[in-house]
């Protein structure tokens, strides 16, 4: 997917999504439910002025971040190598925001015989998923993908992490869709546990590579 291509869906569906609040603005109650909490209940209202707003507000600008920094980094010819893959990466980010501000109208219009969590989280896995299939495409960047100290001082390391990292989001993601079966604080342990299991060991197999490259290279 090319960069306009991208650019005019990503405008599309931030039109949608304002264009519905919109439209259901005067059906919305005066406040707004916007936060649920692990065991899918309410605990946060809001204006619904603003609570039918900020998301696609919030996409929006997220938009124009993601093309406006890849163009700033210094490795930019890096991110041209796998700019498709990350268009078809941001055009799923915003759908999932958008899709999550629908969720939000539609309970707030009455249509509450879900839960959240259980809503929420197949689609964040499959984000996930999406998210492996990125990392084993990037190339050093400082803007995209796994960015400790040692994966951008080193394309092995860089590389080595991303094929590993790749792997182990998909899992997550996986693991991510399956919760979304078991909803409340339950899938969000599913969810959070791997994730966060993950991002630590990522960030020392990235140490460990960069010194098992700098032991090979003093004794060569």
């Amino acid at each position: 997917m090319n960069t306009k291509t991208t650019i005019v869906i990503s405008i599309l569906l931030i039109a949608l999504s304002l264009t519905t609040s919109w439209a259901l603005q005067d059906r919305l109650p005066d406040y707004m439910a916007t936060h649920w909490n692990i065991n899918d209940e309410v605990d946060g209202f809001m204006p619904k002025r603003e609570a039918a707003l900020i998301l696609p507000i919030v996409a929006a600008v997220i938009l124009g971040l993601f093309l406006i920094i890849p163009a700033l980094d210094p490795l930019r010819e890096n991110i041209a190598q796998f700019r498709r893959e990350f268009n078809v990466f941001i055009i799923a980010i915003l759908a999932f925001m958008l899709y999550l501000h629908g969720l939000t109208l539609a309970w707030n219009l009455g249509f509450q015989n879900f839960k959240m969590s259980a809503a929420m989280l197949p689609p964040m896995g499959g984000l996930f998923i999406l998210i492996g299939w990125l990392l084993r495409r990037v190339k050093r960047n400082f803007f995209i993908g796994i960015r400790t100290p040692w994966t951008l001082s080193s394309d092995f390391v860089w590389e080595r992490t991303h094929q590993l990292g790749g792997i182990l989001f998909a899992i997550c993601g996986g693991l991510t869709w399956l919760g979304g079966f078991l909803g409340g604080a339950a899938a969000l342990w599913v969810m959070f546990a791997p994730l966060l299991s993950i991002t630590a060991f990522l960030i020392f197999y990235s140490y460990w590579l960069y010194q098992r490259e700098q032991a090979v290279s003093r004794e060569t």
